[in-house]
């Protein structure tokens, strides 16, 4: 794995210090080459609780401020890394940028199509990057996956399908007692409403903004009754016990891509099941599966003469022979970080690419586009599952947009001679 110590120290702000934003904090304080000068929340207790975790750390104390505008006018911080909550990202990230930050923004749905143009057009016009820290992308069977895609082996990709499928009655149950920000976001909306985990990984399967993009999409949502039952059960008493959700129990989202291929996203958090990202892979020569981890591929996959149809078999082989080389190192090396290392990678992507003066492998125009899924399906739903149009944030510069240059984090390609044998 690549020393920590490789490059330049980058010198950040974090704003945001919740559930997401303090375990992320631990994980760049790992990270010899990154300094934390200063902390933000709008909760106080939060503030010095991450203040004294660096301290702990590093044996300094970083600034500690309520304001996100006060810490993005501290003169030498590089970077801002966002992790508030989802309706604040990108305010936070377009103050940066004017003043002359780079940004690093946590994943959520957009509230509006003015904010996700905002961001674009504050970017280009302060020449300031964004990456969308989208930590799937780099999780190990997403990047194997890729690695599958890219050498060919399911041929010509026709259809991709995956889900938010977590159950986070609890979460959103408790949301007003653990100042957590989805219980407001499910009581008033109804949409996708957290689309990134498995529409960026897909985005990269299909060359989405690089050579193909989303056309146009197609919502639906059940009916909601599964946070309220939630409450009825664990807090009858409650002034939420009587509450009506707006969100869906179960959303279902159709986008068509100008190359034809299409995608099912599913948003499902308010019944009780199993987590999954309920992926699906589907092309000429074979089809994945997440959710019973198998494969088919033709002419590979063993077949039985006498069933009178073709048979699933484990993807386990095959995870392991195509196994992406950036994981084949981290895998060697020790992982760190949370969510099974997935964290550790995408920051690490986010500094390197820094250091090293070179384009995010997730950018604005990916922000832009994968956060616009949220309130196009709002829209959608609203209208009684009407199509809507999905705009393109790189103004037809798409069709011509370059690959990034080779790199071990890059998510455009796979570049195995970019890794040490």
């Amino acid at each position: 794995m690549r020393r920590d110590d490789s490059g330049r120290n980058v010198c950040i702000g974090v704003v945001g210090l919740g559930f997401r934003g303090l375990p992320q904090l631990d994980v760049l304080l790992g990270m010899p080459d990154v300094e934390i000068a200063a902390v933000c929340d709008i909760y106080e207790d939060r503030v010095k609780m991450a203040q004294d975790h660096v301290e702990k750390a590093r044996g300094k104390r970083p600034m500690g401020t309520l304001d996100y505008r006060e810490l993005n006018a501290c003169r030498e911080i590089e970077a801002v890394v966002i992790m508030t909550g989802w309706t604040s990202h990108t305010a936070i990230a377009i103050d940066a940028m004017r003043k002359g930050k780079i940004v690093g923004m946590e994943v959520g749905g957009s509230a509006s199509l003015e904010e996700c143009w905002e961001l674009v057009r504050t970017s280009e016009t302060t020449g300031m990057p964004v990456m969308l820290l989208e930590n799937c992308c780099y999780n190990r069977e997403e990047m194997t996956l890729l690695n599958m895609i890219k050498k060919g082996v399911f041929g010509e990709i026709v259809h991709c399908q995956g889900g938010y499928q977590h159950d986070l009655r609890d979460e959103i149950g408790e949301g007003d007692k653990n100042r957590h920000y989805r219980q407001n976001q499910f009581l008033h909306r109804n949409g996708e409403l957290y689309p990134t985990h498995e529409l960026g990984p897909i985005a990269m399967y299909l060359n989405l903004n690089r050579g193909n993009r989303m056309v146009t999409l197609v919502s639906m949502a059940s009916k909601a009754i599964g946070q309220h039952a939630w409450l009825q059960r664990h807090r009858p008493d409650s002034d939420l016990a009587q509450a009506v959700f707006r969100q869906g129990d179960v959303v279902t989202t159709m986008i068509r891509c100008a190359n034809g291929e299409t995608i099912v996203l599913t948003h499902d958090c308010t019944l009780p099941r199993p987590y999954s990202r309920g992926g699906r892979i589907q092309g000429l020569k074979g089809i994945w599966q997440e959710d019973n981890r198998s494969i088919y591929l033709e002419d590979r996959t063993p077949s039985d003469p006498s069933y009178w149809t073709h048979r699933w078999e484990s993807d386990a082989p095959y995870m392991e022979e195509y196994l992406h080389p950036l994981w084949k190192e981290y895998v060697r090396d020790g992982l760190r970080g949370g969510h099974g290392g997935m964290d550790y990678l995408v920051l690490r992507a986010f500094l390197e690419s820094i250091q090293q003066g070179k384009e995010f492998p997730i950018d604005v125009y990916d922000a832009a586009s994968w956060m616009a899924i949220t309130c196009l399906s709002e829209q959608s739903i609203a209208m009684g599952s009407m199509p809507v149009a999905i705009p393109d944030f790189t103004c037809g510069r798409f069709c011509c947009r370059k690959k990034r240059e080779k790199d071990r984090y890059s998510l455009d390609d796979v570049y195995d001679d970019v890794f040490a044998q």
